[in-house]
């Protein structure tokens, strides 16, 4: 089990004229921690993290253990195609101070069951720091089994899981069958609730980069026994998660922070800044949930 629980934002990583915009990225760590987060996941998915070169990639680790200074802990993104790689970046976020390590299971090789319990092994092995796994096969062609997760149980540096296979069965079953082991972190917003309500303990949100204060709200709410206030809470936002995924993520959600003028309109290639209609519908759903800017 672990410290990293609540609400943890994956981090958008700002650019202006292609280069990192570490003044907004640290911006964005203040108004994060401002609004009551309990963790702060730079470099994952939402991150644009296999856009980064080696260098924007510590540059961005760095610049967020810097910010925030030990007022919440820091999970790095490492995850990549790649062991030897993952374990390279796994080092860089150790020297450069992070809390722990998210690890997404490697995509486009495709790896068996064995392949997956081995790099996971071999990567904690060598850097054997607190880690969430992050089980997203939507976008890495491959799924990491219960039974696969079961057999990790016995690495101590495995922490939890983050969960965005989009199946709402999964977190039930990952916590009836390793619960006692793993903490389970929703990834995605529009289940944060469903998964707290089964025994999860947080989620790693896209909404909070935009809404820190009130994605964190629903989740302290349902922790503190509040629940009735959490699904009023979570019911509201509803339309808001929905819509940053009218596009690839982050497209949407940067969209909606440039409009409030929190960072410049780009994404990296292969990923186009999202067309007009779909940023209308980002702002719909904030004006629906009475948060237009």
């Amino acid at each position: 089990m672990s410290t990293f629980t609540g609400t943890l934002p994956a981090l958008v990583t700002p650019f202006r004229d292609g280069e990192v915009d570490e003044l907004a990225l640290r911006a964005l760590v203040e108004r994060c921690i401002e609004g009551g987060v309990d963790g702060l996941v730079p470099c994952g998915t939402t991150g644009e993290s296999v856009t980064l070169t080696e260098a924007e990639h510590a540059q961005v680790v760095r610049a967020v253990v810097s910010q925030a200074r030990g007022r919440v802990p820091v999970v790095a993104g490492a995850g990549t195609v790649s062991t030897r790689h993952t374990i390279h970046l796994a080092e860089i976020a150790r020297e450069a101070g992070a809390d722990g390590l998210l690890l997404v299971c490697p995509y486009y090789n495709r790896p068996t069951q064995a392949g997956l319990e081995a790099h996971f092994r071999e990567v904690l092995r060598r850097v054997p720091m607190p880690s969430i796994l992050y089980n997203i096969p939507g976008r890495t062609g491959v799924d990491l089994a219960l039974e696969t997760l079961e057999r990790l149980g016995d690495v101590k540096a495995v922490v939890g899981i983050k969960e965005a296979t989009g199946n709402v069965l999964r977190s039930q079953q990952i916590l009836a069958r390793c619960g006692d082991r793993f903490d389970v972190l929703s990834g995605d917003d529009a289940l944060t609730l469903p998964v707290l309500s089964v025994g999860g303990v947080g989620v790693i949100s896209v909404t909070a980069n935009l809404l820190p204060a009130e994605t964190s709200a629903v989740v302290r709410a349902w922790r503190q026994g509040r629940h009735d206030e959490a699904r009023t809470l979570h019911l509201r936002l509803a339309p808001v998660h929905e819509s940053m995924f009218v596009e690839a993520n982050p497209g949407p959600v940067k969209a909606a922070m440039a409009a409030r003028g929190q960072l410049a309109p780009e994404v990296r290639l292969p990923l186009v800044w999202p067309e007009a209609s779909s940023i209308a519908k980002v702002h719909a759903a904030l004006a629906r949930a009475g948060l237009a800017a």
